[in-house]
């Protein structure tokens, strides 16, 4: 029998961690692994929020049977319909024929066409209550937190808020569940790269939630993935709610490609000269190295961003190429920019990067530099100018 943890009296912990997948969903890295979050309250009626992937549903089922110590489970609560957290629906269903599904009316749209289920549904919506005994869990629409069906759950009794994916981060739950048992140095900056990786794209409605639930008291949040936040809660949304308004710390993020080191080479004239004009949070990224996740996650990080490329068949460099889009497709803004390129015998990347800005309608800040082949030496000063301009434009804004 799973010796489970209780978060609060009648609310167990039957989630699992995930240390064999290598890319989250397919992309991005998990050098810390992932956990899948679920939650059973045992009280006058049993309630599961959420599943986890199908790939760990032996465990899980036999963690929820334990917990039910030969209970029926009536309810069945789908915060979030991502298969991470929607995977095992089809076989509780089938262990657990009885259970009423709680859901939105998207929610529903989306079961039938994952799982084909499309009977034993509980519709709730905006503000909709489910009395379960000594408690009441109340229903509140968090549309595009990241998928349009999302909701979360709020138990009134315990002030405990089960969030789906909001407030999430990539990290197993090593040994402790709740904030307080673990270290949790590493995790972050997971969370902000959890952040920019899977729900950059939706501040406005992260915002939008965030202002819904700010009238609520929350001690708890039980989040799909990462720790059970009690001590740091303050912490945790502080960082939502910086990152959902594109709000870049004091620093600069130095990106480029380089085919034969001499973009490379304007790339550290820049980044010297940063330094030298008293910015201390630098990080340099080369493309050919650096996996897009890890990019993104400091361009949410920081205020500054400054990105070369050499011209490659008259267009950028293909990985600076397909950095950009990934950059756009999250609609980052407010950010600082500077950019440079380099050429053998037709130049193409600054201007493409000149027109990437100009799409993004971030502030430029000096002036953009473009090299010839291999003379470094002629440009730079040139670098060591737009690395003074960018600092400068940051301590400003200290």
């Amino acid at each position: 029998m799973y010796k489970l943890k209780e978060i609060e009296e009648g609310i167990y912990y039957v989630g699992v961690n995930d240390r064999q997948k290598v890319l989250f969903e397919n992309m991005w890295p998990l050098p810390y692994g992932v956990s899948y979050n679920a939650y059973l309250i045992v009280d006058e009626k049993t309630v599961l929020v959420d599943t986890v992937d199908v790939c760990y549903s032996d465990i899980f089922l036999k963690k929820i049977e334990d917990a039910l110590n030969g209970r029926e489970l009536d309810y069945l609560i789908v915060d979030h319909m991502e298969p991470d957290h929607a995977g095992s629906i089809r076989l509780l269903r089938q262990r657990y024929p009885n259970v009423q599904i709680v859901g939105n009316a998207k929610t529903f749209g989306m079961l039938e066409g994952f799982h084909g289920i499309k009977d034993g549904l509980h519709e709730v919506k905006e503000g909709d209550s489910l009395n379960i005994g000594s408690r009441s869990l109340t229903f509140y629409m968090a549309p595009m937190v990241h998928w349009p069906e999302v909701m979360v759950t709020y138990d009134e009794k315990h002030q405990l808020l089960f969030s789906a994916d909001a407030f999430g981060t990539y990290g197993t739950l090593d040994g402790g569940v709740i904030d307080t048992e673990m270290n949790l140095d590493h995790f972050w900056d997971e969370m902000t790269r959890y952040y920019a990786n899977i729900v950059g794209k939706y501040g406005t409605p992260v915002q939008n939630a965030l202002r819904k639930l700010s009238g609520l008291t929350i001690r708890t949040i039980c989040s799909t993935h990462g720790p059970v936040w009690k001590a740091q809660i303050g912490k945790v949304i502080g960082i939502y709610d910086r990152l959902s308004r594109y709000e870049g710390e004091p620093g600069v993020v130095v990106v480029y490609g380089s085919m034969y080191g001499n973009t490379e080479q304007m790339a550290e004239a820049i980044a010297t000269s940063l330094a030298d004009h008293g910015v201390k949070n630098i990080v340099m990224h080369n493309v050919s190295k650096s996996h897009a996740s890890y990019i993104l996650k400091d361009i949410f990080k920081y205020k500054g961003l400054i990105i070369g490329s050499p011209t490659y068949s008259n267009q950028l460099y293909p990985e600076v190429d397909a950095l950009l889009s990934k950059i756009e497709l999250r609609e980052v803004k407010n950010r600082y920019f500077g950019y440079f390129g380099s050429f053998c015998w037709a130049g193409a990347a600054v201007k493409r990067l000149a027109a990437f800005a100009e799409r993004m309608k971030w502030e430029t800040v000096g002036t953009p530099v473009e090299q010839k082949q291999g003379r470094i030496a002629d440009q730079y000063e040139a670098c060591r100018a737009l690395g003074e301009a960018m600092a400068l434009r940051i301590k400003n804004e200290e």
